[in-house]
């Protein structure tokens, strides 16, 4: 991530902020060549195809150079700062002194961030840590031994205050809540590895297909830009590049929709009694300060379908020609932004209550809002909902998130005239509309979950007889 290029200039490059990427913009920057920087500072936000995340800079100096201008798209790897570790006027902090790695009696305390403090996991100062491990170009006093050998993991949590790793590594290991001070790390001088992390959660087939779907599970989207509604000194058109979150979501709906063949199937439903629920449940003292809306209850009726019909949760492997069922469910809900679209998901959602089930809810769209929805939390998803219903839309047909075998579209829910024992009556109605990848998925098994959903919202009592 950083590079010496004389005794007393720093170069900080570009990193993978999100496993796997090879790009990101620089939105802003949040210092100038003359500004005193102290590691753990935020130095710049940049928008990759998955997020935007600030970047704190991992050593103390004065800004030298900004290598390129804010809404530049910059390679991961290439040097986006230089900064005068030496101090320059005196201003900064000087270099950091070598450190001993077997002498933990001494601890020199590192100086506490300033300004904006950092939101990428991983990166800045720990409170924990007493001392630093030596970076590239420190002299180091240590045995033989240590030098020769990668230290286990308890002599790291000992003698540097926390397991090796990079950044990236770290914000992986708390996405996928994998503890580093478990791990035996396998890179060179006893750091822990991207693969380190990975083997700790998943068994070697479920990790290549859970890595393939990391790379196309970008699924999010920019505002899109649009031309004036008028002409405007002259201009009949407006290019907007294509980068970012929108190239990547571009490219992931091209590969799914030429990939998995594709089928929709569509049912219209009464779920005036789901309606009634929804009503019953927000005064329910036991729901009280959660999120209660008809998406909860659908969310629910479709954990309970695919429970019914576990066949459906399943990834096609096409390097190994291979069906992979997958025993849990990864729930993705598309959420609107400030940046647009985005599909986080909720972990293991097959496994969760209610109640549970609200509150991740709420905080999955909560989170997003705010703009802080981290590339882990939209990584790994199993089944997609879409809501396109609260734009006023009766229904869709959603194109399958990459690497999962269904998708439901939620359309508006209408006050409708319907035929109810016998008569006809104002009813609430909605169209339900359900995508999967027919490789994996048939027609009778997309009917059956399709219909099961629509059964259960007509009749939310099944959610009791049929869990």
């Amino acid at each position: 991530m950083t590079t010496m290029t004389d005794a007393a200039l720093a170069e900080f490059k570009m990193p993978d902020v999100g496993e796997g990427l090879t790009e990101a913009e620089i939105l802003k920057w949040y210092v100038q060549p003359g500004d005193a920087v102290t590691d753990g500072q935020v130095v710049c936000e940049v928008e990759t195809a998955k997020a935007a995340v600030e970047l704190p800079i991992p050593f103390n100096g004065v800004v030298r150079e900004l290598r390129f201008p804010e809404g530049t798209t910059v390679d991961v790897g290439q040097v986006i700062i230089a900064v005068d570790v030496a101090g320059g006027s005196g201003s900064a902090a000087a270099a950091p002194e070598p450190v001993s790695l077997p002498e933990p009696s001494a601890p020199e305390p590192e100086p506490a961030p300033q300004g904006r403090q950092p939101v990428l996991v991983g990166y800045g100062v720990s409170e924990a840590s007493t001392k630093r491990r030596p970076r590239k170009g420190d002299v180091v006093a240590a045995p033989a031994a240590v030098t020769q050998s990668a230290p286990a993991p308890e002599a790291l949590a000992k003698g540097n205050g926390r397991p090796l790793a990079k950044p990236p590594v770290r914000k992986l290991a708390k996405d996928l809540g994998v503890d580093l001070a478990s791990l035996t790390p396998s890179g060179p001088d006893g750091i822990i590895t991207r693969e380190d992390v990975h083997a700790a959660v998943a068994p070697a087939p479920e990790r290549v297909v859970t890595q393939v779907q990391v790379q196309v599970q970008a699924q999010s989207q920019e505002p899109v830009a649009t031309a004036p509604a008028v002409v405007q000194d002259g201009v009949r058109e407006t290019r907007v590049p294509v980068k970012g979150v929108r190239k990547a979501t571009a490219a992931a709906m091209v590969g799914s929709a030429f990939t998995a063949p594709h089928v929709t199937e569509f049912v219209t439903v009464d779920v005036t009694r789901t309606m009634k629920l929804v009503e019953e449940l927000k005064a329910d003292k036991e729901m009280q300060g959660l999120r209660v809306n008809p998406l909860l209850l659908v969310a629910k009726a479709l954990l309970v379908a695919i429970k019914r019909n576990p066949e459906i949760s399943a990834s096609w492997d096409e390097a190994a020609q291979e069906i992979v069922r997958k025993h849990y469910v990864n729930l993705g809900i598309a959420a609107a932004t400030p940046r647009g679209l985005i599909v986080p998901n909720i972990k293991d959602a097959h496994a969760k209550t209610l109640p549970e089930l609200a509150t991740a809810l709420g905080e999955l769209v909560s989170t997003a809002r705010e703009g802080k929805t981290s590339p882990g939390a939209m990584q790994g998803g199993t089944v997609t909902i879409t809501n396109v219903g609260v734009f006023g839309v009766d229904t869709g047909t959603p194109i399958l998130n990459p690497g999962e075998p269904a998708i439901l579209a939620v359309g508006a829910i209408k006050l409708q005239p319907w035929v109810h024992k016998g008569k006809v009556k104002p009813r609430q109605v909605t169209t339900l509309a359900l995508s999967f990848d027919h490789r994996l998925v048939d027609g009778e098994l997309g009917s059956k979950v399709l219909a099961d959903v629509a059964a259960i919202l007509e009749q939310p009592k099944r959610l009791i007889t049929w869990a």
